[in-house]
C-alpha cells in the first residue's frame, strides 16, 4: 500500500510490518533490475513469489 509520497518516490508499507520501501518514479523511466532485485529482497520475497504477484490477474 502506498503510505506516502515525498518527491518523486513512493513510500510502500504493508500492515503489521516495519519493513517500508522507496520506490523511485521517473517518468518514461523503468527500475534498474539491481534496484528491483533489492526490493524484492527487502519485501521478503523470492523471485518466484514475485513473479506470481506481478502477473496474478
Amino acid at each position: 500500500m502506498v503510505n506516502h509520497v515525498e518527491g518523486s518516490h513512493y513510500i510502500l508499507t504493508k500492515a503489521g510490518s516495519n519493513v517500508h520501501l522507496s520506490i523511485p518514479v521517473h517518468k518514461g523511466k523503468d527500475l534498474g533490475i539491481g534496484l528491483l532485485k533489492k526490493l524484492i529482497d527487502r519485501a521478503g520475497l523470492t523471485n518466484e513469489e514475485y513473479l506470481c504477484l506481478f502477473y496474478e490477474k
